[in-house]
């Protein structure tokens, strides 16, 4: 999986953290954001990096997985008919279900890598623009492969649960954060506690 926040920090601060939803702590979770991105003096600016905590460990935000639960949707309700999609094709809105009736927690997501640790991953971009193609190169921080993750997700109607089953079924196939159309982030997961109250 690769790291998705800028490197710089005034970067994020006037671009990603500025996109953060309006909301009485809105300030407050920018400074947050902004705090966890802290990086050893030689880390590149222009790197995609993960957030740490306080001892250096890494994690995603709560509004990350919300929004691989939107991708997942909108790619599901393309496959009308199908076994693997009957949920997300039943339910209207689905944006608006997911951001006002299902709630990843906690809000910072640990990231455990199990005594592996952080790479880098560069590729190529490529781009048509009006001057023809462009190429750049883009590094992004990496976890290794069977780093775990621990979260609940907490739906205020039980109705929502089998058709948050089938986005989590669906990072089989088209995983987390950057470049996951390329395998990145794809994942298998386990319920270790089911509470359908």
């Amino acid at each position: 999986m690769l790291g998705t926040s800028s490197g710089d920090k005034d970067i994020h601060s006037t671009f990603i953290a500025s996109k953060a939803p309006d909301a009485p702590n809105r300030n407050e979770k920018i400074a947050e954001e902004i705090e966890a991105v802290g990086l050893a003096e030689a880390t590149e600016k222009t790197m995609t990096v993960f957030p740490k905590d306080e001892n250096g460990r890494p994690f995603i935000w709560d509004y990350q997985i919300k929004g691989f639960f939107k991708d997942a949707c909108s790619a599901l309700q393309r496959c009308k008919g199908e076994e693997c999609s009957k949920e997300s094709c039943a339910i209207k809105a689905f944006k608006k279900i997911i951001d006002g009736c299902i709630f990843p927690e906690p809000r910072k997501i640990m990231i455990d890598m199990h005594g592996g640790e952080m790479g880098v991953c560069q590729r190529p971009l490529r781009a048509q623009t009006m001057h023809g193609e462009q190429n750049a190169l883009a590094s992004s921080e990496t976890v290794p492969e069977g780093s775990t993750m621990e979260f609940k997700v907490v739906c205020l109607s039980k109705k929502y649960i089998p058709v948050v089953k089938e986005w989590l079924n669906y990072g089989r196939f088209k995983g987390l954060l950057q470049w996951r159309n390329s395998g990145k982030g794809r994942f298998s997961y386990e319920i270790i506690e089911e509470n359908n109250d």
